[in-house]
């Protein structure tokens, strides 16, 4: 309560006298000055959290077309398998090897389209998992084999 009785007294004060408006002034902006920070803040918290959501939408869209036109690239090859079973020669060793391939296609294309590439990258991390050492040969080789093809000038 004493307070109150001291606010009333200041503003009564302030009124009187100039300087008393001056300090009541630069109080009052102080203090809309901190809340409008706040609203600022605010602001940019709102715009940022805005700007995650839409970035993991579009991510998510990403990956659910990649995810997509992998179930899709599986589709094709079991396409491509069954025309090549048709198409190709029944006998002789032209036979066998078109056989084999087309059998080959065909379950590469149904794992692709099972699997999908969360089930591809799932597998892969198992693989590099199981045998670290044969999976650090191979990133070598593919590095120096990229370094090869780049360099050429």
């Amino acid at each position: 309560m004493a307070t109150t009785t001291n606010t009333n007294k200041g503003k009564q004060d302030m009124g009187s006298t100039g300087s008393g408006s001056m300090g009541s002034g630069s109080m009052g902006s102080g203090s809309m000055g901190g809340s409008s920070s706040g609203g600022m803040m605010d602001s940019a918290k709102q715009a940022a959290s805005g700007a995650m959501d839409t970035a993991r939408s579009t991510a998510s869209n990403i990956g659910h077309k990649a995810e997509d036109a992998t179930h899709a690239a599986g589709s094709g090859m079991k396409s491509l398998a069954d025309t090549l079973r048709d198409k190709a020669p029944q006998g002789g060793m032209l036979g066998g090897v078109a056989g084999s391939l087309a059998n080959c296609l065909e379950s590469s294309g149904q794992y692709l389209q099972q699997e999908g590439l969360s089930g591809m990258a799932g597998d892969m991390t198992n693989l590099i998992r199981r045998n670290p050492i044969p999976a650090m040969f191979v990133g070598m080789g593919i590095g120096f084999m990229l370094a090869r093809v780049t360099s050429r000038s």
